[in-house]
C-alpha cells in the first residue's frame, strides 16, 4: 500500500522538477486552482485527463498515476483481481489465455516499433509528436503488463501440471 496520497506524490514530484504550481499550471495547461486541490488533497481522485497533462512535466508515467488513483492495470498483490481471474482457469483455458496473450504482445510490440519508426519522421507537428509519444509510453505500459500475465500464466499452468501429476 502506497503511504503517500496521491497529491503528496504530485507534490514531491513538481518541486523535484524545480516547478511552482503555477509553473506547472502554466506549461501543462490545467487552471492553478485543480492543481492545488489535487497537491492538497482536496481532489483524491483527479481527473485522468488532468494527470495526463501534467505526468511528462513532473517525470511520473501517466500509467502510473493511474493505479495511484485505482484506474490502472497492474499485475500485483495489490490488485489480486487479475490473478484471481487467471487462477480459476483450467489447463485449456490457461493455454488458449496464453495464446490470445502472446498475440496481444506481438501487436503491441508492433504498434510500438511503428509509432517508433513514425518519430524519426521530418516534418511532424508538435500535436503529432505528442500522440506518437503518448502511443508508446502506453503501449510500453500495455505490453509490460501483457507480459507479467504470461508470467502469472506459466506459473499457473506449472502449478496445474504438477497437480495432474500427483493424482
Amino acid at each position: 500500500m502506497q503511504d503517500k496520497s496521491i497529491g503528496e506524490i504530485i507534490a514531491e514530484a513538481r518541486e523535484k522538477a524545480g516547478l511552482s504550481q503555477r509553473a506547472l499550471s502554466k506549461i501543462a495547461n490545467v487552471s492553478n486552482a485543480e492543481i492545488s486541490k489535487i497537491e492538497s488533497g482536496e481532489r483524491d481522485v483527479p481527473n485522468p485527463k488532468t494527470l495526463r497533462k501534467i505526468s511528462k512535466y513532473i517525470n511520473i508515467n501517466y500509467n502510473e498515476l493511474m493505479n495511484m488513483i485505482g484506474l490502472g492495470l497492474e499485475v500485483s498483490p495489490l490488485n489480486p483481481f487479475i490473478k484471481d481471474y487467471y487462477s480459476k482457469m483450467n489447463m485449456d483455458e490457461l493455454n488458449n489465455a496464453e495464446i490470445n496473450v502472446l498475440g496481444t504482445i506481438d501487436n503491441l510490440d508492433k504498434l510500438i516499433k511503428s509509432c517508433e519508426e513514425n518519430l524519426k519522421k521530418e516534418n511532424l507537428s508538435e500535436p503529432e509528436l505528442e500522440l506518437l509519444n503518448k502511443a508508446i509510453e502506453d503501449n510500453t505500459y500495455q505490453l509490460n503488463t501483457q507480459k507479467e500475465i504470461i508470467t502469472l500464466i506459466q506459473s499457473l499452468k506449472i502449478k496445474e501440471r504438477n497437480k495432474n501429476a500427483k493424482n
